[in-house]
């Protein structure tokens, strides 16, 4: 038993982040599967420790319950610091939290299984509706973000620099999510070069989804 226990499903890209970042820290922690297709994270037990019935949630040693990626991340950062996910300057942090924002913050709301679900049930979306939306909108944040990237200095092998770090986490985690889309990256040779570098590394690889325990 680790005393560190994650809540989450395989494919969800928000636990993703977060399974990258535990294996960077190189935490050990519980994980314990939601599918969220089935309802599981709507069940009684999971909504009395997060109301909002999304993954992922964290239980720390101390009992302390955190949800939302990006923020429980940050607090991985600030408590556990090597290595470091965000720059020590206070210019590179904001680029990088930029970064990660353009993806966490504008394309994923609107491409998340909820949404997508909605957009069937509310709406009748096909199958292919549903796959034209989430290029979309993807498309629509890529192609600024491949622009800011390809052209500053402060890229580097990864999104900035030369170790990989929060904006990094966030751009794999979004790419594993659109290859089930059939997103083509032809037009951002930059993310696509981020993303191979990301995912020659072992703990974007042990937190993949299709390397999970309930994987399907």
């Amino acid at each position: 038993m680790s005393d560190i226990v994650l809540h989450n499903y395989y494919r969800s890209s928000t636990s993703h982040r977060v399974r990258i970042a535990l294996e960077m820290k190189g935490l050990s922690y519980d994980y314990v599967p939601h599918h969220l297709r089935h309802g599981e994270h709507l069940e009684p037990a999971y909504l009395a420790l997060n109301p909002q019935g999304l993954v992922p949630t964290i239980v720390w040693d101390d009992g302390m319950v955190l949800t939302q990626s990006l923020a429980i991340i940050e607090f991985l950062d600030e408590t556990q610091p090597e290595p470091p996910l965000l720059p020590k300057d206070p210019p590179g942090r904001a680029r990088v939290r930029m970064l990660a924002q353009m993806i966490a913050c504008d394309i994923h709301p609107v491409n998340n299984l909820r949404v997508l679900t909605s957009l069937r049930t509310l709406f009748g979306a096909g199958d292919q509706d549903i796959t034209n939306w989430f290029r979309h909108w993807v498309n629509e944040g890529f192609g600024p973000l491949e622009k800011i990237l390809a052209s500053s200095p402060r890229t580097g092998t990864f999104c900035h620099g030369e170790a990989p770090g929060l904006a990094d986490i966030c751009l794999a985690a979004q790419v594993t999510s659109n290859a089930r889309f059939g997103v083509d990256l032809t037009p951002y040779p930059t993310i696509a070069r981020i993303n191979a570098a990301c995912m020659a590394l072992p703990a974007f690889q042990k937190a993949a989804p299709q390397n999970q325990i309930d994987a399907e």
